[in-house]
């Protein structure tokens, strides 16, 4: 049965723009559902840890779907590659709020940072890497260095733990401190109650109560993993990728495969915007999806209605010229197909507010 991301890919632009800006609703009405909203509360009661990731803005990587994570329970920071730099302000400054403001709550952080590869074909690696995954786990190794340098290196209030993402199974490569692994796609044989000892084992310097909030996270893939095992995925470990989201606030588009997105972290924007606009042409080019059209789609959360808003409406109206102008300048033939789309997101409600 062909899944709502492979169905979608499939349609004319217009009715995929349609559809996607409809799912924007429905994840709205859900997360503030009663039900949805209580399950959160006892989620994040039960695992208080906050989880950060830090990760490429390939589309083919969501941790939520692949380790069945409650939405609204990671955040997540997506760059080209997963290439970033602590030192970078903005960036330094939303994760060291994020911390903060966990540790004032009495909690630990748990720091995600990813590279990915494909176990099947090297060319279906990270593009920020040119597919070197030795060069991207090297940098990944680099950022925890710099998370130990901010946050402290007895891992006791912010742990970084460095992951690989193999693309072709969705499985999480856990790194330990010796060298060590855990790789999901080894577990699925494994009773349930094995996975706890054995995290323990590769991280034993990681505090209990961080150990305790990322089990799940590891029974999750473990058991997506095994779910996928045998399964046709053709479709889903090649680039299908249709929509280049520019901002944040992006967590409705929990569909894999169906979006590039790209944080305004960095001081340099317009390579990894370039690089989607390539990988966009590729799959129009290799008739992975229709060659119809593509969606620009820039964003900006902001939590109170007044100045809070009108900046974010600003920060989005910016983030949208910039794509566009880059987008035309390196592919101009593929611009002509550009459907651009510019909003805000009442973050409470995740409410998106189109200003076009």
């Amino acid at each position: 049965m062909p899944t709502p991301a492979k169905l979608l890919h499939n349609q004319p632009i217009a009715q995929r723009i349609e559809a996607l800006l409809g799912l924007s609703k429905q994840h709205a009405e859900h997360f503030c559902s009663p039900g949805a909203w209580l399950a959160r509360q006892r989620y994040m009661a039960q695992h208080p840890t906050s989880i950060v990731v830090m990760k490429c803005m390939d589309g083919r990587i969501h941790i939520p779907h692949a380790t069945r994570t409650p939405l609204g329970i990671i955040t997540p920071f997506r760059n080209l590659g997963g290439i970033f730099d602590l030192g970078w302000p903005y960036l330094g400054e939303l994760l060291t709020d994020s911390v903060l403001d966990t540790a004032k709550a009495g909690h630990a952080t748990l720091m995600l940072i990813t590279y990915h590869f494909s176990s099947g074909e090297r060319t279906r690696g990270c593009a920020g890497f040119n597919c070197d995954t030795e060069a991207a786990k090297a940098h990944a190794y680099a950022i925890a260095k710099q998370a130990e340098q901010l946050f402290g290196s007895d891992h006791q209030q912010v742990y970084p733990l460095v992951c690989g993402f193999e693309t072709d199974s969705d499985a999480l490569i856990l790194h330990g401190q010796q060298d060590d692994v855990l790789d999901s796609r080894d577990l699925v044989t494994l009773p349930r109650e094995a996975l706890g000892p054995m995290l323990a084992s590769l991280c034993p310097n990681m505090p209990r109560d961080i150990q305790r909030d990322l089990l799940p996270l590891l029974e999750g893939n473990v058991a997506h993993v095994s779910e996928l095992q045998g399964v046709k995925r053709e479709l889903d470990i090649e680039h299908r990728e249709w929509v280049i989201c520019v901002g944040r606030g992006f967590d409705f588009l929990h569909l894999p495969n169906t979006a590039l997105i790209i944080g305004p972290y960095g001081p340099d924007l317009a390579e990894p915007i370039g690089t989607a606009a390539t990988i966009i042409d590729a799959n129009m080019r290799a008739g992975r999806i229709p060659d119809d059209g593509f969606m620009l789609l820039a964003s900006t959360p902001y939590q109170h209605s007044g100045v809070d808003r009108a900046r974010a409406e600003m920060k989005s109206r910016f983030l949208s010229d910039f794509a566009e102008q880059v987008i035309r300048r390196e592919h101009p033939v593929l611009a002509q197909k550009m459907r651009r789309h510019t909003a805000v997101v009442h973050w409470p409600t995740r409410r998106l507010d189109s200003l076009d």
